[in-house]
């Protein structure tokens, strides 16, 4: 009997243990399951929050459990309770008496006065019937008139001077002077640099589309269509202000802090034989207000690879301030400087206890920023030594140690920290450099909004004329300069100076040059 029932007890020993085996391996899958699950659950509140949620990165988390108050706006809920003391305290009052203000507030000072007098219709008494005598007069209002633009067709004409005395001497030559018209921005063009101007203000200053822009100059007297419109901006772009924004990418080449950041777009009509649906890019490079007067350059490219930064920056030396996109980095001679505001909205999504600990310890390092805001580089630079320096390697200490594991959100915002710590780190080192790349993104901000609008460029060198004139646009909005009236003087000045021989001149025209400053101020 018990030989016989050796052999059963070895099947059974192994079927437990391939029993066993299975239910470690049903374990582990259960584990990794609901770490999915976890996952999975967490990006479903992430996505309904971003349909229904705030849209703002402020953080929820100072008040508890990220509960705003009903009464937020209203201090007499959230002021303590008076005590008897309290309440039988007299209370004085000073009454400010407000000045009253000047009508019309909104109309620029030096706008043109028209005066509309209103009589009586007649000046006879109807008791006596002498006539009456003025007494006085009061403004019973004012109003906006608004004059709309109108057409005119301008006529060149050179007149030719010939000299009679000259010509009665046979043995003398004939001497002529002819009156010479200055050179067009565009040759053979109906197009004068006013309207030039304003087609180029319309689209990149007022997000107007071109087609859209084609009844208003109809209405105005200017048969034309989208396609003569596109034509224009295209070739305004390339001669003229092209050398512009070749002079200040220069200029931008010798600063030693650039900000960088990319959107995306599209082009139809496409080189690389890719399907006009595919995602063409909008780089953007921003200088730093430290270093100079601020420029703002675009650049249109077919892709987001590495390769388009390395030619736009070729020869570069300098740091620069970024996003964790990984095309940013192992650049020689570039130093690369991370954004905070990326990491914090990584800590934001993590909505949980760790995610607020994370989220506060950003918010402690913008707390200080906004003190150190106008301070000088070198003395920010002490100051983020002393006080900021401290708060990040405490922070990147605490999510170094602490278990984050997985692929939930807390566990993304960990590892993204940790990836670009050298980087976060960078800012500390220099006052020069911003603790986020916002400078970039805002500066792209009106690329996005133009693209809601002109949806797409036909052509690449649509595409380049359209980064061109944004360039021009957002370098002359920073430095305070009326982006129509720059327009109008660089499309009737450039033409007549040679500035492909004396390239030198263009540094005249510059948005901060003082012709600009002064006749173009806004």
């Amino acid at each position: 009997m018990v030989n016989g029932s050796s052999p059963n007890e070895k099947q059974y020993e192994k079927l437990i243990r391939l029993l066993e085996k299975q239910l470690a391996n049903t374990n582990e899958q259960n584990k990794e399951l609901t770490k999915q699950i976890e996952s999975l659950t967490q990006q479903v509140q992430h996505l309904t929050k971003l349909l229904y949620g705030s849209k703002t990165e402020k953080s929820k988390y100072n008040t508890l459990d990220g509960q705003g108050s009903l009464f937020e706006d209203d201090p007499s809920f959230s002021d303590s309770e008076h005590t008897e003391e309290q309440s039988q305290q007299t209370i004085s009052y000073t009454v400010v008496r407000r000045v009253q203000k000047k009508r019309n507030d909104s109309l620029h000072h030096g706008v043109e006065t028209e005066e509309v007098h209103h009589y009586p219709k007649n000046t006879v008494c109807d008791c006596c019937q002498h006539s009456m005598n003025e007494i006085g007069s009061v403004i019973v209002r004012e109003e906006a008139k608004f004059i709309p633009a109108k057409m005119m067709k301008v006529q060149h004409i050179e007149h030719a001077f010939e000299c009679k005395n000259c010509k009665s001497h046979s043995s003398q030559s004939a001497n002529i002077k002819r009156g010479k018209a200055p050179q067009p921005a565009i040759q053979r063009s109906i197009a004068s640099p006013s309207v030039l101007a304003k087609v180029i203000y319309d689209k990149f200053a007022q997000y107007l589309p071109l087609y859209r822009q084609v009844k208003e100059w109809n209405r105005y007297g200017l048969d034309t269509n989208d396609k003569n419109l596109s034509n224009w901006v295209i070739r305004a772009s390339h001669d003229w202000l092209l050398p512009i924004y070749d002079r200040m990418k220069m200029m931008m080449m010798s600063k030693s802090v650039l900000h960088v950041d990319e959107t995306y777009g599209q082009i139809i009509n496409r080189s690389d034989g890719k399907s006009g649906q595919t995602n063409a890019y909008n780089w953007v490079y921003r200088s730093v207000p430290s270093q100079g007067p601020t420029m703002t350059l675009f650049q249109s490219s077919l892709s987001r690879a590495r390769s388009v930064l390395e030619s736009f920056i070729k020869g570069y030396s300098g740091t620069i301030v970024c996003d964790g996109y990984s095309a940013y980095g192992k650049l020689e001679g570039v130093t690369f400087a991370n954004c905070w505001a990326h990491v914090r909205r990584y800590w934001l999504k993590a909505d949980s206890k760790n995610g607020r600990i994370g989220v506060s310890y950003c918010d402690e390092l913008y707390r200080l920023e906004r003190k150190f805001k106008q301070l000088s580089p070198s003395k920010r630079r002490k100051k983020r030594q002393k006080f900021s320096k401290p708060i990040v390697e405490k922070f990147l200490e605490w999510v170094e140690v602490s278990p984050f594991y997985g692929k939930n959100a807390l566990a993304k915002a960990a590892e993204y920290t940790l990836n670009r710590a050298k980087g976060l780190k960078a800012f500390l080192d220099d006052g020069r450099i911003e603790i986020d790349n916002n400078p970039a993104e805002n500066a792209i901000r009106p690329n996005v909004v133009g693209r809601k609008n002109w949806l797409f460029s036909v052509s690449e060198a649509g595409a380049k004329a359209n980064a061109i004139c944004l360039s021009i646009a957002e370098t002359a909005k920073s430095n305070g300069v009326d982006f129509y009236e720059y327009l109008k003087k660089l499309l009737a000045d450039l033409p007549n100076l040679g500035i492909q021989q004396n390239p030198e001149i263009l540094d005249q025209y510059m948005p901060w040059s003082k012709i600009i400053q002064a006749e173009c101020r806004k």
